[in-house]
């Protein structure tokens, strides 16, 4: 079994192989009397050589691991003759192929190279999409890339959804790689987004503290889950307002997928155009208050921007802001919310 190894401790553990789906990998073990570890990720650390901690404790945090049929986290103890069930992912790509799709640079040195990246394009590679990702186009316009901490995302640092624009850095060797890194882990990044969204939220600003994991049901989503989710930090501010719609800047402390998407839906002002999470189209003839007819939206995506981001040079150890200019599609919008919706400043 490729996938997994250091597993030749058969008096400790039984492991049963099954199906889990196309590509996937399901795995059962049986834990035996000689074992070492007690914490759940640690365990599967020493026994899945091949999968990094960091990678299972995000299968442990997105419930493709349970202890005896339950669900839990990688801290968890374990004892013997627990049964653990493991869902792992397919092996990446074994290459990635360059691409020539454009990039929007905003800047570049010998160490980091700076993007406003496009909607409609995913960062890296994974399960689906193995041409089309940003990793495939720096391959094809750069001659040298950090290999990045995890195989195949060579320098990447941090992620944006596929269909939100905006400030993304890029690492160019090793040392730039994990200096960026630590910095986005001791959230020492400041990241400013601007998003568009419903209503208008409650008070004017605010701090939204909620944790966030894995939808109980859509495993696709993120939801706000108290009991088991992992720290999430957001701070809003109403920027601009119109009849039912606010233009809204946003920071984030943390980083956790799809974070500003779910606090904004849990205040109940999802994003517009945010299907997954609540928000709505919007089309010219509801802003202009005409009687509905056949048009395409004003944004057929998430009304999110990572509009700045400002980091340390992994070198100079200046800082440094970047600004990401917004894509033709949230300016169309905004500049009909200010003809048609207008309210304040």
């Amino acid at each position: 079994m490729d996938s997994v190894e250091n597993l030749n401790e058969q008096n400790d553990q039984e492991i049963i192989e099954t199906e889990a789906g196309e590509g996937a990998e399901h795995l059962t073990l049986k834990v035996g009397t000689n074992i070492t570890v007690r914490r759940l990720d640690k365990y599967l650390a020493g026994r899945l050589s091949n999968f990094s901690r960091t990678m299972l404790q995000k299968l442990i945090d997105e419930q493709a691991v349970s202890i005896n049929g339950k669900f839990v986290k990688p801290s968890s103890k374990i004892s013997t003759g627990d049964t653990i069930d493991v869902i792992l992912p397919p092996p990446p790509a074994k290459e990635y192929i360059p691409e020539d799709i454009p990039l929007n640079i905003i800047y570049e040195d010998d160490d980091i190279l700076v993007i406003n990246k496009q909607a409609n394009l995913i960062v890296h590679p994974a399960r689906g999409y193995k041409k089309g990702t940003l990793v495939n186009a720096l391959a094809f316009h750069q001659k040298k890339l950090s290999k990045g901490s995890e195989d195949f995302r060579p320098g990447i640092v941090h992620r944006l959804d596929r269909n939100t624009t905006g400030c993304l850095v890029v690492a160019k060797n090793e040392t730039a790689h994990w200096r960026l890194a630590k910095q986005f882990e001791d959230r020492k990044t400041k990241k400013t987004y601007m998003a568009i969204v419903h209503g208008t939220p409650e008070p004017d600003a605010d701090c939204i503290n909620k944790p966030l994991a894995v939808h109980p049901v859509i495993r696709e989503r993120f939801a706000v889950r108290p009991e088991i989710g992992k720290e999430a930090i957001t701070f809003y501010e109403n920027i601009e307002k119109f009849r039912g719609y606010t233009l809204v800047k946003v920071n984030i402390k943390t980083g956790r997928t799809h974070q500003i998407r779910v606090h904004m839906s849990y205040l109940k002002h999802p994003i517009i155009g945010d299907e997954m999470y609540g928000g709505r189209f919007v089309y010219p003839w509801q802003i202009e208050d005409k009687k509905a007819e056949p048009q395409e939206p004003l944004i057929n995506r998430p009304a999110l921007h990572a509009w700045q981001l400002e980091i340390t040079h992994p070198t100079t150890m200046q800082r440094m802001m970047f600004e990401a200019p917004w894509a033709e599609d949230m300016k169309n919008i905004l500049a009909e919310l200010r003809k048609y919706r207008k309210i304040s400043r």
